[in-house]
């Protein structure tokens, strides 16, 4: 009897969304991925995507990867830290710490490693690592990694947070770790505070800015810019797969912090390096994001447009003001009735439901991106606001409910 497999073959739930028709995940596009793909030889608007600077089809971009492969190859077959370390990641490296005012940064494979690697290794056993209750997988399982004392605070409670600092040795090192923009709820960090209680209690501070680059501050440095506090952030960690049209991460930091990271970060040590091509394309679109600032410019035109639009109908969407706006509906299969009824009208979001988040939290994932257009966006809001209105989901209609 191969037990595993008697275990694992109990987990159902994607048999019975799909028996119901209603599994939404792993759709296959055909197309590249822009404002509108194609999905089963049918187009559909895509207000799924990260992309937000909408760079993945620029031609500079394609360009730089194609010659990266012309004249690097298609992989590094190592590590950096072996055979894996070609002269762009140095330039991609050299640009990202000059940027973001750090003294150096190094370019990990994926995002997801940056803060498993960094986070799982930075603090001894002694030490403290104080996380949001909303921060991201990747930095969640980067702490259960570490030997360190985790210490949770409620999301975006900067009296939570004080009571944990509270808690910590005033004489062992202290992390806190967020994300910037948060990626599910869309809503911005507290930095200002989390800054003031770091030098109140002589912690430091890492910041994933996966969802801000591109998005905030000047020239889209990111949140920690959009507040003034860059200086005073240790470590800022960013990805590619967003706003750089590519794959892949980073961490930028001080001398210190980025040489025992790069002598001591296992996701980092023991994983392939970016290929060239990924690298190249990341380098060109961050040159792009920086020589094309009207790109973000329009990005918050459009998305401003689309808040109000959401907040008019009487959506609820939390305290997102962003590019990534919630779409609460707070109940499992009403959130994939829509997910499925606004696929079937030719829109493409996502659906985040429990174990993701808890049940009376699920909620619809609409995204914007530079590219996206006015009339594209007006349709969206038309037929999401017909959908969540058959569901009974409408702040509008709930009132209305009520009254009657």
């Amino acid at each position: 009897m191969n037990l595993l497999v008697d275990k694992l073959s109990r987990y159902d739930a994607p048999q019975k969304a799909k028996a119901a028709g209603l599994y939404p995940y792993f759709r296959v596009i055909e197309s590249d991925q822009d404002t509108e793909v194609v999905i089963n030889g049918r187009k559909v608007l895509m207000f799924g995507s990260n992309a937000y600077l909408g760079l993945t089809n620029h031609p500079k971009v394609k360009e730089a990867s194609i010659e990266a492969i012309k004249k690097y190859g298609t992989g590094m077959a190592g590590s950096r830290f072996l055979n894996g370390t070609l002269d762009i990641h140095l330039e991609l490296e050299r640009k990202l710490a000059n940027f973001l005012g750090k003294d150096d940064a190094m370019v990990y494979a994926t995002g997801f490693q940056v803060n498993l690697g960094v986070v799982s290794c930075l603090t001894g056993r002694e030490d403290y690592i104080l996380w949001d209750e909303s921060d991201h997988a990747s930095i969640i399982d980067g702490h259960r990694l570490s030997y360190s004392q985790k210490l949770k605070f409620k999301h975006n409670d900067m009296a939570s947070l004080e009571m944990q600092l509270q808690k910590c040795d005033p004489d062992k090192v202290k992390l806190i770790v967020v994300d910037g923009v948060f990626s599910m709820e869309g809503d911005i960090a507290n930095l200002p505070e989390i800054i003031r209680l770091s030098k109140k209690y002589a912690a430091n501070v890492m910041v994933d800015e996966a969802h801000g680059l591109g998005v905030l501050g000047r020239l889209g440095r990111g949140v920690c810019d959009h507040f003034g506090v860059l200086p005073d952030v240790d470590l800022i960690m960013g990805t590619f797969s967003k706003s750089l049209a590519s794959i892949g991460g980073f961490i930028a930091a001080d001398e210190d912090i980025i040489n025992y990271l790069r002598h001591n970060s296992r996701a980092y040590i023991f994983s392939a390096s970016n290929t060239p091509a990924a690298t190249a394309a990341a380098s060109a679109a961050f040159d792009i994001m920086i020589s094309e600032p009207e790109r973000i410019e329009y990005l918050w035109r459009i998305t401003n447009y689309a808040l109000e639009g959401f907040r008019n109908m009487g959506c609820e969407i939390g305290h997102t003001s962003t590019p990534i706006i919630p779409l609460y509906i707070r109940d499992n299969e009403k959130t994939f009735l829509v997910t499925k009824e606004l696929f079937e009208k030719g829109i493409f979001v996502n659906p985040v439901v429990s174990p993701a988040v808890a049940a009376n939290d699920t909620l619809i994932r609409f995204s914007l991106m530079a590219t996206h257009t006015f009339e594209q966006v007006d349709y969206a809001l038309e037929q999401i606001e017909k959908s969540l209105k058959k569901v009974g989901v409408l702040e509008k209609e709930r009132i209305l409910a009520s009254l009657i």
